[in-house]
């Protein structure tokens, strides 16, 4: 079966078609329903990379690549809320843990919806979010600055760092509760729809059941590095909405760059070991970040005047492009970002 013809593929395209591109400069404006939520819970997408014998589709990567470049390119922030979902799946998918039988199959089946409270990990040795030892579970203290789907989420999967030096994930309601302390949601240049807070943990306890995921701080790190390294498929789906806004003459040629650079990325993805060709995986990540800015840009310039209103999909895609520049960001990426912008501008001085 090819990707086009996967059911899944098929249902976000309706789910695209249906509800979420209609509404889009609305919800960018109001926030994202829970309407929203309720539809891509029964899509089936939510399941998509989940093990078929809980109830998810087992699907390939490229299925799972498409379904979020669509839904990306529909509704960002729609987008956003729900993607956060698919490392608690995964995470669950790989343990061996008592939680794992508790929480996956109503993740899988689209049940429960959850939220993820760990990039600040990737700012050890810092550790804005320690773990201690604490009546036979663990004590939560530190802020978790972005976390996002407060009030659509039903669970979390929130991690810290223990006095061992070990990255420790745990599951817990979405909710205020005693040491868990929502701020009111961040007002955010782009996806502000898509109900983002800072988290105050000031003593929060979960039982050691709740535990998904306890190793070693290096050897998360040295899995979750590979991650940050590949294109987002979100960047090819805001850059094609961009296209979509654009006459033929002048979306003809970035469509054909997309096309090249999408396609070279996912090879590599499909073909490369994950911690192989990493110089290659970022090359190809700031690539398409120049595709993208070309075609938001260019869909801002062809909507004139009109693309500065608030109703204008052009504007809202360029902001979501922006959000994407930074979206998954670590100091690696950050770097070979800023090289290959500050190399352009470079090569350009010598040709004046």
């Amino acid at each position: 079966m090819t990707t086009t013809a996967h059911p899944l593929v098929a249902r976000a395209r309706q789910l695209a078609a249906d509800v979420l591109a209609p509404q889009a400069e609305r919800v960018d404006q109001e926030g994202v329903p829970v309407s929203h939520i309720e539809a891509v819970k029964r899509s089936g997408l939510l399941g998509v990379s989940a093990p078929v014998e809980y109830g998810g589709s087992g699907a390939p990567a490229a299925v799972a690549r498409e379904t979020a470049e669509i839904l990306a390119g529909a509704c960002c922030s729609t987008w956003f809320v729900q993607t956060q979902h698919h490392t608690p799946v995964l995470t669950l998918a790989q343990s061996e843990l008592p939680v794992r039988e508790r929480l996956l199959g109503p993740l899988a089946r689209g049940e429960l919806l959850s939220g993820v409270a760990y990039a600040h990990l990737r700012s050890y040795p810092r550790v804005p979010v320690r773990v201690t030892r604490e009546r036979g579970g663990w004590r939560f203290e530190g802020t978790v600055p972005w976390y996002t789907g407060w009030g659509l989420n039903d669970v979390m999967l929130l991690a810290g760092v223990t006095d061992a030096g070990e990255a420790l994930f745990a599951f817990t309601e979405a909710r205020d509760q005693p040491g868990l302390r929502a701020s009111t949601p961040l007002r955010l240049a782009a996806l502000t729809a898509a109900r983002t807070v800072t988290l105050e943990l000031d003593g929060l306890w979960l039982p050691e059941e709740a535990v998904a995921l306890r190793t070693p701080y290096e050897r998360w790190a040295a899995a979750d590095r590979p991650k940050t390294v590949n294109t987002s498929p979100a960047v090819f789906g805001v850059a094609q909405a961009a296209l979509g806004l654009l006459d033929e003459d002048t979306a003809e040629p970035l469509r054909a760059r997309l096309a090249e650079v999408r396609g070279r990325a996912y090879a590599l993805a499909d073909q490369a070991a994950p911690h192989e060709r990493l110089q290659e995986r970022l090359a190809l990540r700031t690539q398409a970040y120049e595709v993208l800015r070309a075609a938001t840009t260019a869909a801002v310039v062809a909507g004139g005047g009109r693309a500065m209103m608030l109703t204008s999909a052009a504007q809202r895609l360029a902001r979501e492009g922006m959000f994407l520049l930074v979206q998954g960001q670590t100091a690696q990426s950050r770097r070979a970002h800023l090289d290959h912008l500050a190399a352009l501008g470079s090569a350009r001085e010598g040709d004046l």
